[in-house]
């Protein structure tokens, strides 16, 4: 299973992106210390995982020691070396509820781990899974999407070279 991995970290001012190997990796400590080889000193460090456009993986690294991990689809684990190290022992995403029915969001996946890691920089965990369920969005566009919103897109796009 092919993946692309983005770490955007960001130290004392504005965002630095690189992508990261995480082939050799064997749990999310592992890619943890690839964040911190990145900036150490970096507040959020973010990494984004996107595999087979069909999975999202974000791991937040805060003040160089809570770790904090969302997936998209829990069955990411189950296909691909890299989602099993990275969603290991991660419990379902509770949907929260929402008042107006038409407004949940229609999951395609599983989603586990922390709904909220994103909250404090401008993505809740209710937009997050509405991005995730968002029909025709590739785990590219909701990446690029929340970069937006945080505002690292610049980053990630040059990164990306688009």
């Amino acid at each position: 299973m092919s993946y692309f991995a983005a770490a955007l970290v960001r130290p004392r001012r504005g965002w630095v992106a690189a992508e990261l190997d995480l082939d050799e990796i064997e749990d999310a400590d592992a890619a943890v210390d690839l964040l911190r080889e990145l900036e150490p000193d970096a507040d959020p460090a973010l990494l984004f995982v996107e595999a087979d456009d069909e999975f999202l993986v974000i791991l937040r690294l805060d003040g160089g020691a809570e770790i904090r991990i969302f997936g998209s689809d829990a069955s990411f684990g189950d296909e691909s070396r890299v989602g099993a190290a990275l969603l290991a022992d991660l419990e379902d995403v509770e949907i929260p509820e929402v008042p107006d029915e038409d407004d949940e969001p229609e999951l395609m996946g599983r989603p586990v781990g922390d709904v909220d890691l994103l909250a404090d920089l401008g993505v809740s965990g209710r937009d997050l899974l509405a991005l995730c369920a968002h029909e025709g969005m590739l785990p590219s566009d909701v990446m690029l999407e929340i970069s937006r919103k945080i505002g690292s897109a610049d980053a990630l796009v040059e990164l990306r070279g688009e």
